[in-house]
């Protein structure tokens, strides 16, 4: 199998113990036992999370990181990529992913699940997996009437909401493997 890679958005905030932080741990360990390779910002929160769990089942992680920042990478990183700006960062994290989830996240997540979305809705990247966890069910609904007044509905198929993490990989699973 050629390296399949989940793009994982998703807050800085969240400390080991947490239930955030523990439900992407989680979630990067069920995606690592399968063999994806874990792509997403590098640095604390659910992006350590998601990418210590994917080591703690033996997979590959990548952190796209931004040179601008004085922090590195968090220690579950196995390739740190270093973008000069916030810009490119976003460029590299959607071009690495096979598919995208997206975690519970605050304005930085949420211009992470806008731009995904508004690229495969313009046809400017095929359309890949793309999961959102529940925390952005109002967002997307709101968006998604908006795209059916707009006769866009199709649109609103491009995302899915989904909150339980083995139903989460089980979608990821059968569109890539």
């Amino acid at each position: 199998m050629s390296e399949k890679v989940v793009t994982i958005f998703g807050s800085s905030k969240p400390i080991e113990g947490e239930d955030e932080y523990e439900f992407a741990r989680k979630l990067g360990y069920e995606l690592g036992k399968i063999g994806f390779t874990i792509c997403n910002g590098g640095y604390g929160g659910t992006m350590e999370a998601t990418s210590r769990g994917a080591k703690e089942a033996g997979a590959r992680t990548i952190g796209v990181t931004v040179s601008t920042f004085r922090a590195s990478a968090n220690k579950w990183v196995d390739k740190e990529i270093k973008a000069r700006d916030l810009f490119e960062r976003l460029k590299i994290l959607i071009e690495k992913g096979d598919a995208y989830i997206v975690l519970k996240g605050g304005t930085g997540t949420l211009v992470e699940l806008s731009l995904v979305w508004e690229l495969i809705n313009k046809g400017l990247i095929e359309p890949k997996p793309f999961v959102a966890v529940n925390f952005w069910a109002p967002i997307v609904e709101t968006i998604s009437e908006q795209l059916r007044y707009e006769s866009r509905a199709n649109a609103v198929e491009y995302i899915k909401i989904i909150g339980d993490i083995d139903k989460i990989v089980e979608y990821i699973e059968s569109k890539l493997l």
